[in-house]
């Protein structure tokens, strides 16, 4: 332990050992002159899943990516803990294809304990925190059994924040099954604003998997091409023994079970006021989302190869325990189920993050940081983002370094920290790639050439800086080289792979071409000429080839963008202006505003404003 006058002085605590948590710790012990404190509730495990067993999706995989460039952990646990690989929009153009690692929760909690534990300058404290007091040095942290000083504080509590459990018409404080929850904000820091409405999050009931008949199911088998998320892991790193997931589907007797007892469901009854993930809803609001729809996807996710359960995906619930049992065995091949744990919803506090600059950071209160669920975001890899900014930060704002702000045209972390800190949030955020104006650009492809700037800014040195340094002087090279059909090769290589081009056609034009598979055909060209170069590279060139036209289309729009959004405004001149509506006054005056990009994704700001404070900046 560490003593610098005041007891236990550390440079960074973060509090909650979430994958929010996890990720600003390690990030942060990188700067190995500083000293981290990690305090997580006692009794869960740290960078638990307690609702789907699974890292990356749809705009989730590419954030993966990103963490993993920036010398992050998540792409490594899960390929240690990957028990099935996928690709999910594989038919789909390659800027929204996205990797999918379904993970055995056990043994994810189990490595991040692992690696964490190792760290020399990282300490786990498995205690309450009770309140919090500001100190000119930093914060005074109490829990339940001590007292903890340190300069910069992370505060990354998921939906432990004054959490409630609901199933049916029980009732208990948790901020999951089994954990309880934690003081309420107000109670932990006397000057810090929630937002009015409390968020929902909710979660299925968990199946014995020797109770389904798979035979009933569409079995889904593990990828063996999908490429792992560590750089370092090569393209098709498997630790754990890999397994099939299964689909299953709701019918009309599902859905009439869930319709005839809505009276029960905590969610329509009143007894649940919180707001819910809109594009993760609850297969209760299915039901009255949809009522002309009564078949919807279930998928069957084993959950570990130490435990019993599976999870159900697509199906969560707060219903009470006796009808979860009738429209579980309501479903082809579950008939028979058994319920080892009923599913349940959780309601809880989330911070107004309009109140956070882009480092995470709270303006009013220097060296306070949020990170994850408690910024009203949903998802694992979306609150691992946030903790690998507001650890970076954190730290580099102790060595005096300049802040690691992302930009949303080259990162999906960026487009997410954007889009918190513009807009109070009244739903639970999630990201997609449809979040992005720039997603033919930032592609899980090409992650390295992105992130690999911003990670040199850290002036750090791991393993995964050499293979970035490798791969972008690999990149530039072959980039930069004109590819021909050459005269004495032509006729061989191009009727081999029927290609038919004018005399000194580029390669790069070559793989413009509709008709042909602009990977196959340029790993082809460059085995014929004798080159051996990292599959993952060539994929990158192919695409960045293939889209090239698109990419320079969307970016020169960007920069014109990026001009006008750069412009100063002074909100205060707004909200006298008589060209601007009430609304959109009150909309101005809450999020305060310093450019026309920050006014631009205000959420409810009208063209006509734009226009009228665009024509004043011309």
């Amino acid at each position: 332990m560490w003593n610098t006058g005041l007891r236990f002085m550390y440079d960074i605590i973060i509090v909650g050992g979430g994958h929010a948590g996890v990720e600003a710790a390690q990030i942060a012990s990188q700067f190995k002159d500083l000293k981290i404190g990690l305090i997580s509730m006692p009794g869960v495990g740290l960078a638990s899943a307690p609702c789907n067993p699974s890292i990356g999706g749809v705009g989730k995989g590419q954030v993966v990516r990103e963490i993993d460039a920036l010398g992050g952990m998540t792409g490594i646990l899960a390929d240690k803990a990957g028990i099935q690989f996928r690709t999910l929009n594989e038919s789909k153009g390659y800027a929204v294809q996205s990797t999918r690692v379904q993970i055995d929760k056990v043994r994810y909690s189990e490595f991040a304990e692992d690696f964490l534990s190792k760290i020399d300058n990282i300490n786990i404290i498995r205690e309450k925190v009770i309140s919090v007091i500001r100190v000119d040095c930093g914060f005074r942290i109490n829990t339940d059994s001590s007292t903890w000083n340190t300069k910069k504080l992370i505060f990354t509590v998921g939906t432990f924040l004054n959490g409630k459990l609901h199933t049916g018409y029980e009732q208990s404080s948790g901020g999951r099954s089994d954990a309880e929850a934690s003081n309420g904000i107000e109670n932990i820091f006397s000057d810090i604003k929630t937002v009015p409405a409390r968020f929902k999050t909710g979660t299925p009931a968990r199946l014995d998997k020797d109770s389904i008949d798979y035979s009933q199911l569409e079995e889904q088998v593990s990828d063996s091409s999908v490429e792992s998320f560590h750089v370092l892991h090569g393209t098709n790193y498997r630790n754990l023994k890999q397994v099939s997931c299964y689909l299953a589907h709701t019918n009309s007797e599902t859905l009439k079970t869930i319709r005839i007892n809505k009276e029960h469901s905590p969610m329509f009854n009143g007894r649940i006021n919180a707001v819910g993930a809109r594009y993760c809803p609850s297969i209760e609001d299915k039901a009255f989302r949809y009522p002309d729809k009564d078949v919807h996807h279930v998928f069957i996710e084993p959950e570990s190869h130490e435990l019993d359960t599976v999870y159900p995906s697509g199906i969560s619930t707060s219903l009470p325990k006796d009808v979860q049992d009738d429209l579980m065995k309501s479903i082809v091949g579950l008939e028979k189920c058994k319920i080892l744990q009923y599913g349940y919803a959780v309601e809880y506090d989330v911070v107004d993050t309009t109140q956070l600059d882009k480092t995470l950071q709270m303006i009013s209160i220097p060296g306070l940081y949020f990170a994850g669920q408690v910024n009203g975001t949903s998802g694992y890899e979306e609150a691992a983002g946030q903790g690998l900014i507001a650890g970076a930060n954190a730290a580099l704002s102790l060595m005096d370094k300049e802040p690691l702000i992302l930009s949303r045209n080259e990162s999906y972390i960026g487009v997410m920290i954007e889009d918190l800190v513009s807009n109070v949030r009244d739903e639970p955020y999630r990201l997609f790639t449809a979040r992005s104006e720039n997603r033919l650009y930032i592609r899980e492809d090409n992650t390295t050439l992105r992130m690999a700037p911003y990670r040199r800014s850290f002036g750090l040195l791991k393993p995964v800086d050499l293979y970035q340094e490798n791969f972008i002087f690999t990149y530039e090279s072959l980039r930069t080289t004109i590819m021909e059909c050459y005269v004495d090769d032509r006729d061989s290589f191009c009727k081999a792979n029927d290609i038919k081009v004018p005399r000194r056609t580029s390669m790069a034009e070559i793989l413009k071409q509709p008709a042909l598979n602009p990977i196959e055909t340029l790993s082809k060209f460059l085995r014929f000429n004798g080159f051996d170069i990292d599959k993952r590279i060539v994929k990158t060139l192919a695409i960045s080839f293939k889209y090239e036209g698109y990419i320079a289309k969307s970016d020169l729009i960007y920069k014109k963008t990026q001009r006008l959004d750069s412009k100063k405004i002074n909100y205060n001149n707004l909200l006298t202006s008589e060209n601007i509506s009430f609304e959109c006054k009150k909309r101005i005056e809450r999020i305060k505003p310093d450019t026309f990009g920050q006014l631009r994704i205000i959420e409810g700001i009208r063209p006509a404003t734009l226009a009228a404070v665009a024509g004043s900046l011309s």
